[in-house]
């Protein structure tokens, strides 16, 4: 219930920031008497599209820390948690990145994520179910998977990709609108109920295919973190958390709040038509991936 308030809350938020913004460089009233003002049309997708991407990515850490209940480990208060920092540490340095925080969130599911804006100024948990399901090995390779999604920009990369698709599933849905309801509504003044309803049915269908292709980039972006973490860890320790994600697929479904889902290591699920909505490859192609990468000897 918290996340789904903190989600609501949030959005809300977002929403009213970019009305204003968008009210104030006036591409909010892009339907005028001539038609449609394209340009302004644009300014004014983008402003929601993209702002709304990036302000979300902005607040990533923040979100992540309230959504999950992660308690960022400032000073290790027992040798587990100084051992974290420690591999954290070095792997971030391997990678050429700042140090990012490293946090711990209490879920009995085995998963970890990372977030944040930047590759210094990144954010880096761990579930308790994590810690205690996987081996130390098993661990470390984890942590090499996420601090990878760190130092690949994958957080940015996909929000670049988020925005972009999401500015032209507002743009094209608006422009076929407004064309349905001058030629088949026959409507010549303002917006009228076919252009809202074109509008409002599009979006959906547009937005389901968008979902599409970002979540066919999640998928492509975790064979990187695999074999990032392979480097940083050694392919056998990575092999291995994959084999132990494997057999923990049942618990591992559902572990983190959506809107973190895609950076995290745990899959997710489905078959058919669901799998182009997949954020992550199923784990026996992620393996078998790895397994043939002769390029990573560790």
């Amino acid at each position: 219930m918290k996340r789904i308030a903190l989600f609501l809350v949030t959005n809300i938020a977002v929403i009213v920031v970019l009305s204003i913004v968008a009210y104030l460089l006036g591409v909010d009233r892009y339907m005028t008497q001539n038609g449609l003002d394209m340009r302004a049309l644009l300014i004014f997708c983008a402003i929601f599209g993209m702002g709304g991407s990036f302000i979300s990515l902005a607040m990533s850490k923040t979100m992540a820390k309230m959504g999950t209940g992660a308690k960022v480990i400032e000073k290790p208060s027992n040798s587990a948690e100084a051992w974290l920092l420690s591999t954290v540490q070095r792997q971030a340095r391997q990678a050429g990145i700042g140090m990012p925080e490293v946090a711990v969130y209490d879920s009995p599911d085995v998963n970890a994520f990372a977030t944040g804006m930047n590759k210094n100024n990144a954010l880096v948990a761990v579930s308790t179910g994590l810690l205690r399901g996987m081996t130390q090995d098993e661990i470390e390779a984890v942590l090499g998977h996420e601090v990878s999604h760190v130092a690949n920009g994958d957080m940015v990369t996909l929000t670049l990709i988020q925005g972009v698709v999401n500015t032209f599933v507002m743009f094209l849905a608006r422009v076929i609108g407004y064309v349905i309801d001058r030629a088949v509504f026959k409507n010549d003044r303002g917006a009228g109920l076919g252009y809202f309803a074109t509008v409002m049915v599009l979006q959906i269908v547009f937005g389901i295919l968008a979902s599409a292709i970002v979540a066919w980039f999640s998928r492509w972006r975790e064979f990187h973190a695999d074999s990032g973490g392979a480097s940083l860890a050694g392919k056998r320790k990575m092999i291995a958390a994959l084999e132990r994600l494997k057999s923990r697929e049942p618990v591992a479904q559902g572990a983190l709040p959506e809107q973190l889902s895609a950076f995290g290591i745990a899959p997710n699920f489905g078959s058919g038509l669901k799998r182009l909505f997949m954020t992550h490859p199923p784990l026996e192609e992620r393996i078998k991936a790895l397994q043939d990468a002769d390029q990573i000897v560790r």
